[in-house]
């Protein structure tokens, strides 16, 4: 445990003498017998915790010397010993030295000591909190740069990524329109799939930092997402039709506030995992449950469940795990993708394992 040192300044010379014996067992004690002493033994001991002055001292007074004090040692909390009741020096103590108490000599020795320890605790206290504050400062600092880090990285891949992926996606649709082999063609169209899933990370990787920067800015209006079929995109449709499984509507159409193109993105996405995941010649469901002013979003697919120790890594960007995933493509940014989009909602993903596959679900507020 730390011993705090404390100052005490009286120009009586026993008076000081007391003041150490009662304290020193627990503090560490330093003596003054003058203003000037206490400023010259302040001067020299910076972690001073505790000041004890009297008030009537000869060149010096009590509140001259903790108003001094008070500039050079500003954590230090300052006791004042008056002997006489004096209301103006109490004042003046109160609003030049800024003390922390003060007593009437003679002093009663246990209010003293209680006193003492409650000022040193105070000093504990406001110490810490200054740590704590300086901390939350630093951590502060710290969030600011990652978010220009990520404001930095969202240039260099628009800049440095997308610029030569344009390009080479420009240079492909000339060589599709220029006399080609079979040989050739297969090469170009290997290009083109390529750059194609390039320019598909480099989306899905700018789309998640705007999301966390607050760059992204969801446009809210009433809409609802009744036809399904109008907006799965042809990668799903794929997939379907490579599997053999179809999509069922359960109570689609109501009407909620939402950004249509995000929230849009959010069912292509989870029905596109749940094709994915889900076993063949079997059903996809796409449905809505109503609660209250909420209505629950959630797409079911039969095939593999989920642990819940599975679900908090899954969330996480760039997660990918063979075992799990049962495949090795792709960058993990799919369900963070759909989290930072539903963040922006007041909402969040839901995922559980039922008996015989896995749902996933979501809340939206009814227009």
């Amino acid at each position: 445990m730390v011993k705090h040192t404390i100052l005490c300044v009286d120009d009586e010379i026993d008076n000081v003498d007391a003041l150490e014996r009662l304290f020193r067992k627990k503090y560490s004690v330093l003596k003054a017998t003058s203003g000037a002493q206490g400023l010259k033994i302040l001067d020299e001991n910076p972690g001073v915790a505790l000041i004890i002055s009297d008030q009537r001292m000869p060149s010096m007074t009590g509140v001259e010397f903790l108003e001094k004090a008070q500039k050079s040692h500003s954590e230090a909390l300052r006791i004042l010993l008056t002997g006489y009741t004096d209301i103006d020096s109490v004042i003046a103590a109160v609003n030049q030295g800024q003390i922390y108490r003060y007593l009437s000599k003679p002093w009663d020795t246990v209010d003293l000591a209680n006193t003492v320890d409650q000022a040193i605790e105070k000093y504990e206290i406001s110490r810490e909190l200054k740590k704590k504050n300086a901390d939350l400062a630093k951590a502060l600092n710290d969030l600011k740069s990652l978010d220009k880090a990520k404001s930095n990285f969202m240039i260099l891949i628009n800049h440095e990524l997308k610029t030569p992926l344009t390009s080479i996606l420009s240079f492909v649709g000339l060589l599709n329109e220029s006399p080609l082999d079979d040989e050739q063609k297969l090469f170009v169209n290997r290009i083109s799939r390529g750059a194609d899933k390039l320019k598909s990370i480099i989306d899905d990787v700018l789309l998640i930092v705007k999301a966390e920067t607050n760059l992204l800015k969801p446009q809210l209006a009433q809409v609802s997402f009744e036809n399904i079929e109008s907006f799965i995109n042809a990668d799903i449709k794929k997939v379907l039709g490579f599997k053999h499984q179809k999509i069922a509507k359960k109570e689609m159409g109501a009407k909620v506030t939402a950004d249509k193109e995000l929230i849009q993105q959010v069912l292509n996405r989870l029905i596109h995992n749940a094709a994915k995941f889900g076993y063949d010649n079997t059903q996809i469901t796409v449905g809505e449950e109503h609660k209250g002013n909420e209505v629950f979003f959630f797409v079911e697919n039969i095939g593999p469940q989920i642990s819940a120790e599975v679900v908090e890594k899954i969330l996480r960007p760039f997660f990918i795990d063979e075992d799990v995933m049962n495949h090795s493509t792709g960058m993990g940014l799919g369900l963070s993708i759909c989290q930072s989009i539903l963040s922006l909602h007041n909402s969040n993903l839901h995922i559980e394992s039922m008996h015989d596959g896995v749902r996933v679900s979501f809340s939206l507020t009814t227009a």
